[in-house]
């Protein structure tokens, strides 16, 4: 069975453009298709005024804070400028920390090096390992559903409480209530850290509205692949607390004997030399969204998300994952009666040029228990995920593709080669840059 479908080059003028959209992607059969790119959940595309930007940054490049040189003081500029812009994007109180980190996980692990002693953690056993593994060696209390989250908090010792809680699952995309968990954890006392890796690329984030006390995102997934995220939150904890990590930029002094006074600010815990153009580049992804208006985005994504799951519905056998059925950002996770998700994934890249991710998206216990609930043996599913520089032809693609390989099968021949299905043989010719061409 066979779908043809125009492939269409444009990207909405109604959502901001990225870089690659268009890229045209080699098959197996010697044709070149424009790139759909379904995995924007792992690491976006670049927006197209984040490239910009950072090709306008690259001259005046150099060190940061240390420098009397123009162009250090430029850079320095730059960098602290970046946190007006982060702070401004998720609604931060002016008495909050910015602290710019690598990633999502880097920030969550500071925050975990940063907590009192004896305070007990809250996670749910749902999420993604960012937020799940950081707080091993503390109090944990694991729990699987929000209704659990009042027992939990009732059974921590006396001491200070936080609650970690992701803003939109990394394995289902579907929004958790967060004023809730706010809520409950305010009954007991208890800190709320929203993770919102998975959120901010695609819903506002207000931290005085959802009354958070901390909030972690990550650069690459927000349309700034340039290593860079941020901690954003009450500074007490982070002022109290031993640098993260002990090098230049952390001290204030160090004595001849090696004793330090360190910095009490956010360079704290920003030791070596920063990452000024990853921060620039969030900052520009952070002002462009906002600059652009969310009603857009959010109503070009919703369409799309919905488009995909009526059309995955009709694929034979295919079962969705789902935690509770409530509204989602466009991730969508599923699994194929009778079908490797690995396969599946390799033939949609070689024959069809889609890029969906297969396995347990760094949730491994949450995609374990979905699975088990949906009734479908094993520990992998596949994740199509949607974000700006997708088309309708993108989804519409992914659903006839799937519809032919779980019908027909896949026309090339695939072998397990280190645990990853590769098309055997593989004719596709790699960028130029990678060949030395």
């Amino acid at each position: 069975m066979t779908f043809a479908i125009p492939y269409a080059r444009t990207v909405p003028d109604a959502v901001p453009p990225v870089v690659g959209a268009g890229l045209p992607v080699p098959l197996v059969d010697g044709r070149e298709v424009p790139y759909a790119n379904l995995d924007h959940a792992a690491s976006a595309p670049c927006l197209r005024a984040v490239r910009d930007a950072v090709d306008e940054l690259l001259p005046f490049y150099a060190s940061v804070h240390r420098g009397a040189g123009f162009a250090s003081q430029v850079s320095t500029r730059v960098y602290e400028r970046a946190r007006a812009a982060v702070r401004s994007f998720v609604g931060a109180r002016d008495t909050d920390a910015v602290v710019l980190t690598r990633n999502t996980t880097d920030a969550l692990n500071l925050l975990a090096r940063a907590l009192p002693k004896g305070t007990s953690v809250v996670v749910f056993d749902t999420d993604h390992h960012a937020a799940l593994l950081p707080w091993r060696g503390r109090l944990v209390h694991r729990i699987s559903s929000v209704p659990e989250l009042e027992e939990a908090l009732t059974a921590c010792p006396t001491g200070p409480r936080l609650v970690v809680v992701t803003g939109a699952s990394n394995v289902t995309g579907e929004l958790w209530p967060v004023r809730s968990v706010v809520s409950t954890a305010r009954q007991h006392g208890a800190r709320v850290v929203l993770d919102a890796a998975q959120l901010a690329p695609h819903r506002p984030v207000d931290v005085r509205a959802l009354d958070v006390d901390y909030v972690v995102l990550s650069g690459h997934k927000l349309y700034a692949p340039f290593g860079v995220g941020a901690l954003v939150g009450r500074a007490d904890w982070l002022r109290a607390a031993p640098p993260y990590l002990a090098g230049g930029g952390a001290t204030r002094l160090v004595r001849d004997d090696l004793t330090v006074s360190w910095n009490e600010g956010v360079e704290r815990h920003e030791a070596g030399s920063p990452n000024v153009v990853g921060a620039h580049a969030l900052a520009v992804a952070c002002r462009t969204i906002q600059a652009w208006g969310w009603e857009s985005i959010v109503a070009h994504e919703r369409a799309m998300t919905e488009r995909l799951r009526t059309g995955l519905a009709g694929v034979p056998g295919l079962r969705e994952l789902s935690l509770f059925n409530g509204d989602r950002v466009g991730v969508v996770s599923f699994a194929v009666d009778g079908h490797d998700p690995g396969l599946l994934a390799a033939a949609l890249s070689a024959e069809h040029g889609i890029g969906v991710r297969d396995g347990a998206f760094c949730a491994h216990v949450a995609t374990r228990r979905l699975l088990a609930s949906a009734g479908v043996p094993g520990e992998r599913a596949l994740r199509a995920s949607l974000g700006l520089g997708n088309t309708v032809e993108h989804v519409d693609r992914l659903v006839a593709a799937l519809h032919t390989l779980v019908t027909d099968g896949p026309t090339w021949n695939y072998t397990l080669v280190d645990g990853r299905w590769t098309p055997t043989p593989d004719p596709r010719p790699l960028p130029p840059f990678l060949t030395g061409e």
